[in-house]
């Protein structure tokens, strides 16, 4: 029986969360450089969105590339551009087929003008599909992102805009790259670290987290789909008691 038939389709998590984590490591242990195992990634991230968008999953965010990334070596670095280039291309055709919408979130400016003009082009070309939201984390760090936000809530309270007693959590929201979604209710992280690494930090208040040894690479619909079972077999709080949360479902 498939693991599948497990999930409850009415409790699905609206918004999942991945921190694609361990192509590298994947590689190293097969005694290849770390280029091959971001090349063998990208068909966990085409099996995961099919995974999803046949599910019914509203929104995917993949955390593909950290502002902190840009500091590895130079070589990974350029070939990484290189294939999201290449992978931005070929896969456009494949999401409108399945109406999956792109977005990006991240620093836009740090990446070379071909990326910036292929993800231009798909965000364009995929704009109108009603599907699976697939949001793609590039060149993103949380803490530039809310770094951002009190900039611009500054400069708005400064310009009379935004009277600074009205500011409350919703307007903190409305400031961030992700402001035109919901936020996350479960992360998964892949490769057997136990960290978020200034990954949505602010949205991710309330997600349940899970983490599993899988390296990316090998991370398949399967593995998606155990996630998805153990977030079913949680019971979410919210700073409540669970007595609390019993009586409102009874209601």
């Amino acid at each position: 029986m498939s693991l599948k038939n497990n999930i409850d389709l009415k409790r699905l998590p609206r918004h999942i969360a991945i921190i694609m984590d361990g192509n590298g490591r994947w590689a190293e242990e097969k005694g290849e450089n770390r280029l091959f195992g971001h090349l063998h990634g990208v068909e966990s991230v085409r099996s995961i969105v099919e995974g999803c968008a046949e599910l019914g999953i509203e929104y995917l965010t993949l955390y593909a590339f950290s502002t902190e990334n840009w500091d590895r070596p130079a070589y990974e670095v350029t070939g990484l551009m290189e294939l999201l280039v290449t992978t931005i291309r070929n896969e456009v055709p494949t999401l409108n087929k399945n109406n999956i919408k792109l977005h990006v979130i991240g620093d836009m400016k740090m990446l070379p003008e071909s990326a910036r003009r292929a993800l231009n082009e798909a965000l364009s070309e995929t704009s109108a599909n009603t599907g699976l939201n697939l949001v793609m984390a590039l060149s993103y760090s949380s803490r530039w992102e809310l770094l951002n936000a009190v900039k611009h809530i500054a400069e708005d309270v400064k310009a009379g805009l935004l009277p600074s007693e009205e500011i409350t959590q919703d307007t903190i929201q409305k400031y961030l790259s992700t402001s035109g979604f919901p936020d996350p209710e479960l992360m998964i992280r892949t490769s057997g670290e136990y960290r978020i690494s200034n990954f949505l930090l602010y949205q991710l208040a309330y997600a349940e987290l899970y983490f599993t040894n899988t390296r990316w690479p090998d991370f398949r619909k399967d593995n998606l789909y155990e996630a998805i079972i153990d977030f079913q077999n949680r019971e979410r709080r919210f700073g409540k008691t669970g007595k609390q949360v019993s009586d409102t479902l009874k209601t």
